[in-house]
């Protein structure tokens, strides 16, 4: 069973760092593409960033290019989002996602969610 749990935000202020975790379970996270998606209220779900762990490629879409930096710990199952230099506009939920697909930062390409993990920054 494919389960993702996404661990560390919080609140933080602008400027300010944060990182959160995704713990993968049920499956090797070496044949899987993982991404990053958030969501604000009555929002779609935002894709803005995904590490495909075969051949480690990132993307990141520009909002977070140079803030954002995703990283994985291979015998952890884990995969890591380092957030930096936060602005409110940043606050959303976060959650993570898997598939077999490449690396993609379409929400839409992901059939495996974790529960998500509330950021709010403050100005």
């Amino acid at each position: 069973q494919v389960q993702l749990l996404e661990s560390g935000g919080g609140l933080v202020q602008a400027g300010g760092p944060l990182r959160l975790s995704c713990a993968a379970s049920g499956f090797t996270t070496a044949f899987y593409s993982i991404g990053w998606v958030r969501q604000v209220p009555e929002k779609a779900r935002e894709g803005f960033s995904c590490i495909s762990i075969s051949d480690n490629k990132t993307m990141y879409e520009d909002f977070v290019k140079g803030r954002f930096t995703l990283s994985r710990d291979d015998a952890k199952n884990t995969v890591y989002l380092q957030m930096n230099s936060l602005k409110p506009e940043d606050t959303a939920v976060y959650y993570c996602a898997a598939d077999t697909g490449r690396c993609s930062v379409l929400a839409s390409t992901y059939r495996y969610w974790g529960q998500g993990t509330q950021v709010t920054v403050s100005s």
